[in-house]
């Protein structure tokens, strides 16, 4: 594609076409001045004679004007209509008859061709200036409909660009607000988390403590039952000392009513000294006077004690007999139905 010429070619030829126009119509001026005016004067009556140069000067200016005329209606890519164009040919020809007339009348062709070359050349020049000039106004037209189409493609594009940047620009913001709203809704749900997290750590650490509390209570009352257990068992040891003092007080009281009774029976020292063995049996429990008591003190000494009372080992210890001997007597003494306090 050929390149469009720029605003000063364009200048240049302007210039160029209008400089080369106004040099011929200069020159065919002047020279159909100095060749009209011999013709002129020779037609013009005596006393006239420095008339003639007027008529190829009005011929002339008038050519001048329609150059002139032309060009600029031409620039302004007008049109001046069919009169123009009249004076334009009129005045050409004009031109080229006063110039050719003294040699046509003279018979010399070879004058008539020479000066007909001045007044030719400015109808031509003429011509050829109008359409050059209309020619560079459609160029100049075409070429400002083309940077005008290419300014408005241009900007079209431009505004295209903007619009697809303000659209990138839109889709930047978006996408940044949006990273923002994720970015906000993260720290959101991560400081929710915390906070659950803090809240289920301070309610497990509220359960410990409660469940703390809960074991030193416990302990407490472990402790204190234990503590009242204790007490209670040296209250029970206390008073289970207290029942077997009362107890052997008891036994003693009976063994000397027994030793009693039985020294009324037999009245026999021997018997003297077994009951007061007993006695000291009975009382401080200590099988080291006597090996083994008669059987008939063995006896009554078992069906002293009510059942429960004493076991079958200590009433064996207690009498020297048997375990299997004082069970069989406790065994009679049951089968029997005989009172705890019946004696034999």
């Amino acid at each position: 594609m050929l390149e469009s010429p720029s605003p000063d070619q364009i200048r240049s030829a302007e210039k160029t076409l209008s400089v080369g126009t106004w040099a011929i119509t200069a020159g065919a001026v002047l020279f159909s001045v100095l060749t009209v005016t011999p013709l002129v004067e020779r037609v013009t009556p005596d006393g006239w004679d420095r008339t003639a140069p007027i008529l190829p000067l009005v011929v002339d200016t008038a050519v001048v004007i329609v150059v002139r005329l032309d060009a600029t209606v031409a620039r302004l890519g007008g049109s001046s209509g069919a009169w123009p164009a009249v004076l334009r040919w009129m005045t050409g020809l004009m031109t080229l008859l006063l110039n050719v007339g003294d040699s046509a009348l003279n018979g010399d062709t070879v004058g008539v061709a020479v000066h007909s070359v001045a007044p030719l050349l400015l109808i031509a020049t003429a011509e050829a200036g109008l359409a050059y000039r209309r020619a560079i106004n459609r160029a100049v037209e075409n070429i400002e409909r083309s940077r005008a189409a290419e300014r408005a493609e241009r900007e079209q594009q431009q505004r295209a660009d903007r619009e697809h940047e303000r659209s990138e620009h839109e889709q930047r913001e978006r996408s940044e607000r949006e990273h923002a709203e994720r970015l906000d809704r993260e720290r959101a749900e991560r400081e929710a988390s915390e906070r659950a997290a803090e809240r289920e750590h301070t309610a497990a650490l509220e359960r410990e403590r409660l469940d703390r509390e809960a074991e030193i209570r416990r302990e407490q009352r472990e402790h204190e039952d234990r503590v009242r257990r204790e007490e209670q068992q040296r209250a029970d040891a206390v008073r289970r000392e207290q029942q077997e003092r009362a107890e052997r007080s008891r036994r003693e009281q009976q063994a000397r009513e027994q030793a009693a009774h039985t020294i009324e029976q037999t009245g026999d020292e021997t018997a003297v000294n077994t009951a007061g063995a007993f006695v000291n049996t009975a009382v401080n429990g200590t099988p080291a006077l006597f090996t083994k008591m008669p059987e008939g003190q063995a006896r009554s000494y078992i069906r002293s004690f009510r059942e429960g009372e004493k076991s079958v080992r200590q009433l064996a210890e207690d009498t020297g007999w048997s375990v299997g001997w004082v069970a069989a007597r406790i065994h009679d003494r049951d089968a029997e139905g005989e009172p705890a306090e019946a004696v034999a």
